[in-house]
């Protein structure tokens, strides 16, 4: 494709920061920064990859800014960090290896089970999701680091519907645990794509300087904001984005 104009490279910029935005919130960035990167004329698989290296950005952002959250919360990182990253290098993996039409068919189903999921009055505990060590949460988060790495667009909804219902002591603590697994999943598939997939350079470098300004910010929101308000603002969008999936993915 041609060079990037400076408008394009703007719409880029703007899109990362409301990437940043939702995807520390809500783990939605793909539904601001993919369309963008198709907008200014990637393919699909090129913009994929790209989307996924700037995403990188996105991780250390939302990591920087949930440290408060973070704290204590050792244990269970180490515990889930490793299945997050072998399920992002598999997802990378098999994204360059398989058509993605039978797994996008999928994918409806699942976002609209998370967003009901987070929808659903839970019941905290003491020590929140630092009490996690069971084998099938570590098998649901290679599961979910596989999805994200093939495919991405929400895997953090789905991070975040498990965190919740495994009796996380706020929203905000569920949300900093995501955005590292998350983080992880995303930067392991991104080493993948920088070695073997076609990165557009010009377009991740804009994109991704906005995706750290808007997951910087998006912790503080969730540290502050009404917890209820917000989780039924994410399930919402989770909802809405897999009825816009799944009319692409079964017209």
């Amino acid at each position: 494709m041609a060079a990037l104009g400076w408008w394009e490279m703007a719409l880029l910029f703007t899109a990362g920061i409301a990437g940043g935005l939702t995807g520390s919130i809500a783990g939605l960035a793909s539904v601001a920064t993919y369309p963008a990167l198709l907008l200014v004329g990637l393919p699909p698989v090129a913009a994929n990859v790209t989307n996924t290296v700037a995403l990188v950005f996105n991780g250390v952002g939302s990591v920087w800014g949930s440290r408060p959250e973070l704290v204590g919360q050792r244990a269970t990182l180490l515990r889930l960090v490793p299945m997050a990253a072998l399920g992002g290098v598999a997802g990378a993996v098999l994204l360059l290896s398989i058509p993605t039409e039978g797994f996008e068919k999928v994918v409806p189903v699942l976002l609209v089970t998370a967003s009901v999921v987070i929808l659903l009055p839970r019941r905290a505990q003491p020590d929140g999701v630092r009490s996690v060590h069971s084998v099938p949460i570590g098998l649901a988060v290679l599961a979910i680091g596989v999805y994200g790495g093939f495919f991405g667009a929400a895997a953090g909804v789905l991070l975040l519907a498990l965190f919740l219902r495994l009796g996380a002591e706020s929203l905000a603590h569920a949300n900093a645990v995501k955005n590292v697994v998350l983080g992880v999943s995303n930067g392991v598939a991104a080493l993948v794509f920088v070695v073997v997939a076609p990165v557009h350079w010009a377009a991740m470098v804009p994109m991704a300087i906005g995706c750290l300004i808007g997951a910087r910010l998006g912790p503080i929101i969730v540290r502050r904001a009404p917890a209820t308000p917000l989780r039924i603002a994410i399930a919402v969008a989770g909802i809405l984005l897999a009825i816009d999936l799944g009319l692409d993915a079964y017209r």
